[in-house]
C-alpha cells in the first residue's frame, strides 16, 4: 500500500508544477495585461509598475520566481487591482463561504444520490424505480444556472420563505437555495452511476451465493453489495467534491454569497491576472489532491487495485 500511495505522489507532484508553470505562461501570453486601461497610461508608468511587479524579467525567471514562491511559501502574490491586498487575502475572504456550503452540497449530494440509486436497484423495475429515475433525469436537465432563478422565483417572490441572496454569517436561511442549486445536478449523477453499478453487483455470483445460504436482504445489500458497488461512485466524488467546495461561478454571483467564484469573474473583468491564477491554480491543486485521495481510497477498497 505504501508503494502505491508514493507512485501516485510521484505522478501528483509533477503534474502539480506543470500546471504552475503552464497557467503563468499562458496567463503572460494573453493579450493585453493588468495595467491595460481605456486611456492608455504613459510609457514611464508601465515601466515603473512592470518594474514594481518583477514583469521586467525574462520569462524564464517570472516562472521560477513565481513556482518558488507558490512552493516554499504558498504565496500566490499581490492582487494587481487592489493594491492594499495580496491574492492569498482575497482568496481567504471568499473560500471559506465557498468551502462552507460546498461541504454541505457534497454531503447532500452523496447521501441523496447514493440512497435513490441504491433504492432504484433494489426495486428494479417497479415504481420506486421508476420515481428515482425520473427525479435522476428531472435534476440532471436542471443545471444551476437554470435551478437557482427558479429557486429564486418560488421560495423568494411566491412564497417569502427564504432570502433570494446574501450570506449573512452562513446562517441557514441564506444557505438552503445555493446548496440545493449546487448539490441537484451532482447527486443525479450521483444517483445514476449507482444504480448502474448496483444493478450489476447485484447480478453477480457472490451475491447469489450470499442469497443461497438465507442472509436477510438488508445484510446482503449493505454487507456484500454495497461496497464494490460504490467503487465507481468513488471515481466520480473525487473530481466532484472539489467542483462543490470549489462553488460555482452561477451560484457565487446568483445568490451573491461573497464565495470565491465573485472574486473570479472580478478579477476576470478587472484583468487582475494574478487573483485568475490564484484561484486556477488553487481549483488545479485540489483536484490533485484529492484526486490523489480516491485513488488511495480506491485502493484500500479494492485490493486488487494495488498490483
Amino acid at each position: 500500500m505504501l508503494n502505491f500511495v508514493l507512485k501516485r505522489l510521484a505522478i501528483a507532484v509533477p503534474t502539480l508544477l506543470i500546471l504552475i508553470i503552464l497557467s503563468y505562461i499562458l496567463m503572460y501570453a494573453a493579450p493585453g495585461g493588468p495595467f491595460t486601461r481605456e486611456k492608455a497610461l504613459p510609457p514611464q508608468v508601465i515601466a515603473n509598475l512592470q518594474a514594481r511587479y518583477g514583469f521586467d524579467e525574462p520569462l524564464w525567471k517570472q516562472v521560477v520566481i513565481y513556482v518558488w514562491n507558490i512552493v516554499a511559501h504558498f504565496d500566490f502574490g499581490p492582487s494587481y487591482i487592489f493594491k492594499d491586498r495580496s491574492v492569498n487575502d482575497i482568496i481567504g475572504q471568499g473560500f471559506p463561504v465557498t468551502l462552507r456550503y460546498g461541504i454541505i452540497s457534497f454531503v447532500v449530494a452523496s447521501v441523496a444520490g447514493i440512497g435513490l440509486g441504491v433504492v432504484a436497484a433494489i426495486r428494479h423495475n417497479t415504481l420506486v424505480d421508476y420515481f428515482a429515475v425520473g427525479v435522476s433525469i428531472g435534476a440532471q436537465v436542471l443545471p444551476n444556472f437554470v435551478l437557482a432563478p427558479i429557486l429564486v422565483l418560488t421560495f423568494t417572490l411566491w412564497l417569502g420563505w427564504l432570502p433570494g441572496g446574501g450570506w449573512e454569517g452562513g446562517e441557514w436561511r441564506y444557505v438552503v437555495m445555493p446548496v440545493l442549486a449546487l448539490a441537484t445536478s451532482y447527486m443525479a449523477s450521483i444517483a445514476r452511476i449507482t444504480r448502474s453499478s448496483m444493478l450489476e453487483v447485484l447480478t453477480s455470483n457472490h451475491i447469489r451465493t450470499a442469497r443461497a445460504k438465507g442472509l436477510p436482504e438488508a445484510k446482503v445489500v449493505i454487507r456484500h453489495a454495497l461496497k464494490p458497488a460504490l467503487l465507481p461512485v468513488l471515481s466520480y466524488l473525487g473530481p466532484a467534491f472539489v467542483g462543490m467546495i470549489t462553488g460555482s461561478v452561477v451560484v457565487d454571483m446568483y445568490f451573491s454569497t461573497g464565495g470565491i467564484g465573485k472574486a473570479f469573474v472580478d478579477s476576470a473583468l478587472s484583468r487582475d491576472y494574478a487573483v485568475m491564477m490564484g484561484v486556477t491554480l488553487l481549483v488545479g491543486i485540489l483536484y490533485i489532491v484529492f484526486n490523489l485521495l480516491v485513488d488511495v481510497l480506491y485502493a484500500w477498497i479494492d485490493p486488487k487495485i494495488r498490483y
